[in-house]
C-alpha cells in the first residue's frame, strides 16, 4: 500500500507536496519521494524513512518548480531498497517520471514485455515495469510535445498490457501531469482544484481527500474507474475514459483499516462507514451473543475507536481507553518479520490496569490478519486482570491474500486460513469472538453511496476480480512475501549496501 499526490500550480509547490505525503504518511512510512519539473529539468529527492526524515530544508530548496509528484511507500513484496523508493524516472521519450499505488498482478509478463520493446528495468518494482510500458506507448508518437490525443491512446495502451491494481501520478517533461486510475477502480484517487490569488485554477489528485484538504484545495471528484486525467502545465486540464468494461469495485479493505476517518472517498466519509461499522456489530451482538455480560468497551487504537464508540453506545456500555499508544511506532500488521511485529506490539501499546482489572472487557479491532498483535493484546488484557475479555473484529475473517497492493501475507501466515472461529479464537486466547459479517461490512460502506454496488473483498471472499490470479500466481506470491522470503531479501540487500560502500 503506498500514497500518491500530483499537483499543477502556479507558484512553487514543493511545500505542498511535503504536507500532501505527511498526511499521507499513514498510507507508507517504508520511504518517500518527491520529484519537481522546474522548466525542462526534473528535481528529485527520494530516500528510505518517513517524510519528515527524507526531506530537510536544502532538500526543499531544490524542488523547484510549480508542477510535481510524491510518493510514500510500503513495500508490497517486502523489499526496502533505497532503489525501490519512488517516483521512478525515464529519459525517453521526453523524460518522465511516475509514482503507482497498488500493485500489478502481471509484471513478471510485463518484464519480459520490457526486453522485447527495448526497455530496461533496473530494479524489481512492478511500478517501474509500469513507467517503462507507459513510456513505450508514448514512444509510439512522433510528435515534439505530446498532447491528450497521444496521452490518453498512451494510457489505453497501457490499460491493455497490464492487470491488477493501480492509482498513477506521472510528469512528462514539455507536457505536464498525467493521473489514470484501473478499471475496477480498485485503488483510490480523486481531483481537487483551488483558485490562486490572482484567479488561476490549479489542480491536485491524490489518493485520499485529506492530501487535497492540507493544501487548500476542494475535493471536486473521484478519478473515474479507467479515467485519465491530462493536466498540461499551464493549467488545462483534459480527461477520457482509457479503459474497456470499466465497473467501480473499490477495496473495502480502505475503509476498514488503511484510509484516514477524515477523507473521502468514492463518495464516502471513511468515518462515516466506521461508525456503521460499529453499529452492525452491535447488533449482532445484541441478536447472538446476549450471554456476554459486558462491563465495558475498549478499542485497540486508533483505527477502531470509532467503531467501539458507537459498539459501546448502542450496547449502552462504558467506552474506555484501556490502551495508551506509543505514537511513534509504524503499523505492525505490515513490519516485515513475525519477531519484529512481536516486539513493536508491547512496545506500541500499554493497558491502563484499572480499565481492565475483575471486568469482563469487549476488545474492538478493526481485523484480525495474522492474529500476532490480536494475541498479545488479548494476553496483556488478562495480565491487566480482566476477568474475560471477549474480542470484536470490525471486518470478517482474512482467508486469502491481497494481490492488489496491500502486504497481507501468504494464505499459510494467516489465522484464519484453515481455521475456524473456534479455533481462532482459542489461538488468540479470547474468551468469545465476534466477527463482522461481509455483507454487514459492505452495507456499512455502501449507505452512503448506493452507487457502490460492488467491492474488491478478495481477503476475504478468494475472489479476484482481475484475470491471471491463479494457482501459479500464488505460488510466486509465496516465493515474494513469506517472512523467510522477506528476511533473505533484507539480508542480500543488506549484503548489496555493504558491498556499495566497500564496508
Amino acid at each position: 500500500m503506498c500514497g500518491v499526490v500530483g499537483l499543477v500550480g502556479f507558484s512553487p509547490v514543493n511545500l505542498a507536496l511535503y504536507d500532501a505525503l505527511t498526511v499521507l504518511q499513514h498510507r507508507g512510512q517504508d520511504a518517500a519521494g518527491i520529484i519537481t519539473l522546474d522548466g525542462d529539468n526534473f528535481r528529485q529527492r527520494k530516500a528510505n524513512g518517513l517524510v519528515r526524515d527524507v526531506f530537510e530544508q536544502k532538500h526543499m530548496r531544490r524542488l523547484r518548480g510549480h508542477i510535481g509528484i510524491g510518493h510514500v511507500r510500503y513495500p508490497t513484496a517486502g523489499s526496502s531498497s533505497a532503489a525501490e523508493a519512488q517516483p521512478f524516472y525515464v529519459n525517453s521519450p521526453y523524460g518522465i517520471a511516475l509514482a503507482h499505488n497498488g500493485n500489478l498482478t502481471n509484471a513478471r509478463e510485463l518484464t519480459k514485455l520490457c526486453e522485447r520493446v527495448h526497455r530496461h528495468v533496473n530494479t524489481t518494482s512492478d511500478s517501474e515495469c509500469l513507467l517503462n510500458i507507459f513510456a513505450w506507448q508514448l514512444s509510439q508518437f512522433d510528435c515534439a510535445r505530446p498532447g491528450p490525443q497521444e496521452i490518453f491512446a498512451a494510457v489505453r495502451g497501457v490499460n491493455r498490457e497490464i492487470k491488477g491494481a493501480y492509482a498513477v501520478v506521472a510528469l512528462i517533461i514539455g507536457a505536464g501531469l498525467v493521473a489514470f486510475r484501473d478499471p475496477m477502480g480498485i485503488r483510490p484517487l480523486v481531483l481537487g482544484s483551488r483558485v490562486d490569488e490572482e484567479g488561476r485554477r490549479e489542480y491536485m489528485v491524490a489518493s485520499e481527500s485529506v492530501a487535497l484538504d492540507v493544501a487548500g484545495f476542494k475535493l471536486e471528484r473521484d478519478v473515474r474507474p479507467g479515467e485519465a486525467i491530462f493536466i498540461t502545465k499551464e493549467g488545462e486540464l483534459f480527461s477520457d475514459i482509457c479503459a474497456e468494461n470499466v465497473r467501480l469495485q473499490p477495496c473495502i479493505f480502505e475503509y476498514v483499516y488503511f484510509a484516514r476517518p477524515d477523507s473521502i472517498m468514492n463518495g464516502v466519509s471513511v468515518y462515516a462507514a466506521r461508525v456503521r461499522m460499529g453499529t452492525k456489530l452491535a447488533r449482532q451482538i445484541e441478536r447472538d451473543y446476549k450471554d456476554l455480560d459486558i462491563d465495558v468497551v475498549i478499542p485497540i487504537p486508533e483505527t477502531s475507536c470509532d467503531i467501539a464508540v458507537q459498539i459501546a453506545r448502542i450496547l449502552g456500555k462504558p467506552y474506555r481507553q484501556g490502551f495508551v499508544k506509543n505514537r511513534y511506532i509504524g503499523r505492525t500488521f505490515i513490519m516485515p518479520g513475525q519477531k519484529q511485529r512481536k516486539k513493536s506490539v508491547r512496545n506500541k501499546l500499554n493497558p491502563i490496569p484499572a480499565e481492565f482489572a475483575g471486568k469482563k472487557v469487549l476488545l474492538v479491532d478493526d481485523s484480525i490478519v495474522r492474529g500476532t498483535t490480536s494475541e498479545q493484546i488479548v494476553d496483556m488484557a488478562h495480565e491487566a486482570g480482566a476477568k474475560a475479555v471477549y474480542f470484536a473484529s470490525a471486518a470478517p475473517e482474512i482467508r486469502y491474500p491481497n494481490v492488489y497492493g496491500i502486504d497481507m501475507p501468504t494464505a499459510r501466515e494467516l489465522i484464519a486460513y484453515g481455521r475456524d472461529k473456534d479455533e481462532i479464537c482459542r489461538q488468540i486466547h479470547a474468551d468469545a469472538l465476534i466477527y463482522q459479517t461481509l455483507d454487514d461490512l459492505q452495507d456499512a460502506v455502501r449507505e452512503e453511496n448506493p452507487e457502490l454496488t460492488d467491492f474488491e473483498t478478495s481477503v476475504f471472499s478468494g475472489q479476484y476480480i482481475t484475470p491471471g490470479v491463479d494457482e501459479a500466481y500464488f505460488a510466486y506470491l509465496d516465493q515474494q512475501r513469506s517472512d523467510d522470503a522477506k528476511a533473505d531479501k533484507a539480508w542480500n540487500e543488506a549484503n548489496e549496501d555493504l558491498e556499495l560502500y566497500n564496508i
